[in-house]
């Protein structure tokens, strides 16, 4: 009886019925009155806003899964933070609304048969298991502390920003699909430089004010504007809409190398004039969030790039290095990043503080960490600048190494799926750039912890898309041949 109610449902959705499209315009007609209805009976413009954009949301996700990551890639490079103006125990943000609709999407298409089939791919085994051992800590956690409803939910997040991995693999079957998917990060990407270096170049007071017409979002209306060492003296650092600077450097890793990588494809998948403008303000814009550990990270993807295909590429680099090194306004920031290596500034001073603390937790719970919800010794707290000391932290050497092992397991299969294509293949330039994109994150996640954090969910979120886009690009060179 199951299975016929079942067979009903799918023949319902995927059949030509007349009745089906029917009742969606007499769904549009009846939430476009309960908007009117929120807008003009009382409720106010904020929580009719708030409607229409989830609304106008879940109906672009609900088309396809591939218009959904659009959507969320979207969100991730533009509106990162924006919640609902709506409380329902805790604000939604639209993130989570994206991902929430993907996956429904996705286990919709397993209900009514149209996919019958879940690809796992040879690093799936190694994603489940590090899930699998995420959510036996954060069990095993809950006895250091209580339930906390706002760590399981940014956790739940989490856990679903992973399984983006496999959505992604199961989801993109072409590579018109995929060029698709990469054209929209370029672009995206592209918005989210120019924000970050028009709010860092009008005057202060104007960004303050523009920046603050997000707090309908639950974006903050203090602390907007970032300085070095949170001192006003020093020189601003750009943010976009990403609040924090470290923050938008993490995302200018994926972003720059990405674009990079299209830019200097021999067949790019969009006009060079355009790619090329895309490509400098993302460059610039990494540059003024004086994010060390970001640069670290594009320069080592940008550099592999150079000696495994671009050749070009090298001596754009090394011309890049030398004007950086000469011009009278970089001087500052040449100064900076030495006295980083050297130890004397304050920001890496209070780094080496903070992994020396997290080595001492560590080696007090090494194998599970304490969990999520914070530890159990008072002179010991959970937080350093460094995704791999963050994790061992939480989830004990297991877990980093588990997390660890499945990003250098993706590097050799990149590499190793790029050796068997024949120089200027059409999956060259997205084996490349999605590769050493996770290349320049394991870098910078030694310097910030951007990359599985329970406070930067679209960050993680792009970084196991990006994972899950690369595989796409191996299964489609592995079925074509």
């Amino acid at each position: 009886m199951p299975n016929i109610a079942l067979e009903r449902l799918r023949l319902w959705i995927t059949a030509d019925n007349p009745y089906l499209a029917q009742s969606g315009v007499i769904f549009v007609a009846l939430v476009a009155g309960m908007l009117v209805g929120a807008l003009f009976g009382g409720l106010g413009w904020v929580i009719a806003l708030g409607v229409c954009l989830t609304a106008t949301l879940g109906v672009l996700i609900l088309q396809s899964t591939q218009v959904g990551l659009v959507s969320l890639i979207a969100l991730i490079c533009l509106l990162p933070y924006a919640a609902l103006p709506i409380s329902i125990g805790f604000r939604p943000t639209f993130l989570d609304v994206a991902l929430l609709a993907l996956f429904g999407v996705w286990l919709m298409q397993f209900i009514t048969g149209k996919q019958r089939y879940f690809i796992t791919s040879p690093l799936g085994p190694l994603v489940l298991a590090f899930q699998g051992w995420a959510l036996f800590v954060f069990i095993f956690g809950l006895r250091f502390a209580g339930l906390n409803l706002t760590i399981t939910r940014n956790f739940l997040e989490v856990l679903l920003s992973v399984s983006l991995f496999f959505l992604a693999l199961n989801q993109i079957k072409t590579a018109a699909q995929l060029t698709q998917i990469s054209r929209a990060i370029i672009i995206m990407g592209g918005g989210t430089a120019a924000l970050g270096i028009f709010f860092y170049v009008i005057p202060e007071n104007v960004t303050i004010r523009l920046l603050s017409l997000l707090r309908i979002f639950q974006y903050p209306t203090e602390g907007i504007l970032r300085y070095i060492e949170n001192n006003p003296e020093q020189p601003m650092r750009a943010i976009a809409t990403s609040i924090d600077p470290n923050a938008l450097g993490g995302l200018m890793v994926f972003l720059n190398i990405i674009a990079i990588a299209h830019l200097f494809a021999p067949k790019p998948i969009m006009p060079r004039r355009y790619l090329l403008p895309i490509s400098a303000m993302m460059m610039l814009t990494l540059y003024l969030t004086y994010s060390r550990g970001a640069l670290l990270g594009v320069v080592a993807g940008l550099g592999v790039m150079s000696l495994l295909r671009y050749r070009n590429l090298i001596w754009l680099m090394a011309a890049a290095f030398i004007l950086v090194l000469i011009l009278p306004q970089t001087q500052f920031y040449v100064t900076r990043f030495i006295d980083g290596l050297q130890g004397q500034d304050l920001a890496t001073q209070m780094r080496f503080g903070e992994y020396k603390d997290a080595l001492e937790l560590i080696q007090r719970y090494p194998l599970t960490g304490v969990g999520f919800f914070g530890t159990p010794d008072i002179d010991l707290y959970v937080g350093v600048s460094s995704v791999y000391l963050l994790i061992a932290q939480q989830m004990g050497v297991i877990g980093a190494g588990l997390y660890i092992l499945v990003g250098l397991a993706y590097i050799v299969l990149m590499y190793l799926t790029l050796r068997r294509l024949p120089r200027n293949h059409s999956l060259e330039t997205p084996l490349l750039a999605y590769g050493l994109a996770i290349l320049g994150a394991m870098v910078s996640g030694v310097f910030d912890h951007f990359y599985f954090n329970l406070q930067f969910i679209h960050i993680a979120t792009l970084y196991w898309l990006t994972l899950g886009l690369g595989m796409v690009a191996h299964k489609l060179v592995m079925s074509n041949e």
